[in-house]
């Protein structure tokens, strides 16, 4: 399995740790003037899980990988947190930021696929 898949498979796995919700990967790595291999959407019900699905990544990934995102940003609200792992960008998001960004459909040429999310 290559770099970036670890990569992906390790954030979805954090993600479903702290019930993410409604999580996402998009496939961009065929698209001309993408600024990375994959996007990750996800949402949490409130600011606090927002921020709990942050940290779970974040430590997920370093403990598994050995990785810190490169930047982060929107941990003080937490409505809006997204994490720059260089080839692959996490946006997690409170439910009405994400429809109204909606940012599976600005990128709906990448392969999306949907995760189902575990009860």
């Amino acid at each position: 399995m290559n770099e970036v898949k670890k990569l992906v498979d390790t954030i979805v796995k954090a993600l479903q740790e702290k019930k993410g919700k409604r999580i996402v990967t998009m496939d961009m790595s065929a698209l001309d003037g993408a600024i990375c291999k994959y996007f990750i959407v996800c949402q949490g019900n409130t600011p606090t899980q927002v921020s709990a699905l942050s940290d779970s990544v974040w430590d997920l990934v370093a403990e598994r990988l050995h990785e810190k995102p490169l930047g982060a940003v929107g941990m003080r609200e937490a409505q809006w947190i997204a994490m720059d792992y260089g080839t692959v960008m996490l946006h997690i998001f409170i439910p009405s930021f994400r429809e109204y960004y909606n940012l599976e459909n600005l990128w709906a040429d990448a392969d999306v696929t949907e995760i189902p999310d575990l009860v």
